[in-house]
């Protein structure tokens, strides 16, 4: 018997399962990625540890693969700040690539965007210059932005615009655009009518609501975010319920927990943020079968979305949750398994997060009792930090949705894995199925 032998550490959850431990290098690079809002602290790891795990997975990967999870953080997720970091591990790790510029030009899509990419740069300790690529991409990327982009964005942080330009100095098409750009770097903009402009101005609150309500200048997330603001203004009802029905203004990269929030703040307008939130998604086809959707509501999933929000990780499983299309039964486990009305929307909501104390998570034996239900498919929401041991499931298809970036997990194996707390999860789902 040989004892001189190379003893592993077998890899566990936070909670102390067995986590799968055979994760290729872009496996964990999407589970940290997927659900991260950058340096905002988790309930078992800090917000730098995830970042400095992201960069070093990043540099594990292709440039191609690192790029193409970037875009799909931005696009798919409608993550912001995240993509921004791959970015930057790109432009060291793909230099003199195209591919860098790029994805650049492709994951910069708000005029903010630039200055925060170049101020990460800068705090990650890098070099004063960018990488040639970055300056290409982000000279791509501030074409794209039109006087009003430029002006609304134009903040004093950092890195402002002016700085951008003067770093990237890009070749402007025309004399028209070589005009603007010079407004920028004087900053001579005409001031943009958003309502941060006018109430920081001293306008009236009701009245510059109800302006920008009635010409639709109020995108929908600055319209979810400011409903209690509108509440207290006494801006006209009538006005506001048109606004959250109508949807318009980038309502497709709201994420499903936005709603919740909304109806959190302005209680009066949960009926209608429900039907918004139902129209989200009524254009997704139903699951065929039957489903059973489980989600996790012990104690790790309270923490809080970050440390400006009121949400939870909960808030974001349990919009999931209640937003599944098809013929399902719902459950929900922490130190037990406890079925719970198949609601939709914000009744859904409400019926998963106070199904039970939000305590252990056994999820292995909730698993477990659900492999003994008829089902066709087996949806699970969770930020896969398993008590007990998860066994594999029984059904025809089977999903894990990460809404975690904690370092292990046990939704590997025969289940099919998903990360991040979009409804392009659910579109996945579909494409999945409809491709086997």
């Amino acid at each position: 018997m040989r004892l001189n032998t190379l003893r592993t550490k077998a890899a566990r959850t936070r909670e102390g399962a067995p986590a799968f431990a055979t994760l290729s290098a872009e496996q964990r690079l999407r589970r940290s990625v997927m659900s991260c809002l950058l340096w905002e602290d988790e309930f078992y790891e800090d917000g730098q540890s995830i970042a400095d795990r992201i960069i070093a997975n990043a540099t594990r990967v292709t440039p191609q693969v690192l790029a193409a999870l970037a875009v799909e953080a931005r696009e798919v997720l409608h993550l912001r700040h995240v993509p921004l970091l791959l970015l930057e591990v790109l432009s060291r790790t793909g230099k003199g690539d195209r591919l860098v510029a790029d994805t650049v030009a492709r994951v910069v899509q708000r005029a903010d965007e630039p200055g925060e990419l170049v101020a990460l740069h800068h705090r990650l300790g890098a070099k004063r210059m960018l990488p040639a690529q970055m300056r290409k991409g982000l000279a791509r990327a501030l074409a794209k932005f039109d006087a009003y982009e430029l002006a609304k964005y134009d903040r004093d942080g950092a890195v402002k615009l002016r700085d951008v330009l003067r770093l990237v100095r890009p070749t402007p098409k025309d004399e028209a655009q070589s005009a603007l750009w010079k407004r920028v770097k004087e900053r001579t903009l005409a001031s943009p009518d958003t309502w941060e402009v006018a109430l920081s101005g001293g306008a009236d609150k009701r009245a510059t609501f109800e302006r920008l309500l009635r010409e639709r200048k109020l995108g929908y997330l600055a319209l979810l975010r400011n409903l209690r603001n509108m509440v207290q203004a006494g801006v006209d009802v009538d006005l506001v319920r048109q606004a959250i029905l109508a949807r318009k203004g980038g309502a497709q990269r709201v994420l499903p927990f936005r709603y919740v929030a909304a109806a959190r703040a302005a209680p009066q307008f949960e009926p209608l943020l429900d039907q918004a939130l139902c129209a989200a998604i009524a254009e997704m086809p139903a699951l065929p079968g039957k489903t059973i959707v489980l989600v996790d509501v012990s104690g790790s999933m309270t923490s809080r979305m970050s440390r400006k929000s009121d949400l939870t990780r909960m808030d974001a499983a349990a919009a999931l949750g209640a937003i599944v299309p098809g013929y399902l039964r719902l459950f929900t486990f922490s130190s037990g398994l406890v079925e719970v009305p198949p609601r939709r929307g914000m009744a859904g909501v409400d019926a998963i997060v106070r199904s039970q104390h939000h305590g252990s998570t056994n999820l292995g034996s909730a698993v477990g009792k659900i492999n003994a239900l008829v089902h066709d498919r087996l949806i699970v929401v969770t930020d896969e930090q398993s008590h007990d041991r998860v066994p594999e499931p029984e059904a025809k298809y089977a999903y894990m949705i990460n809404v975690a970036s904690n370092r292990n997990g046990v939704g590997y194996g025969r289940w099919t894995h998903i990360d991040g707390f979009s409804e392009g999860v659910l579109r996945f789902i579909h494409e999945v199925e409809r491709a086997q």
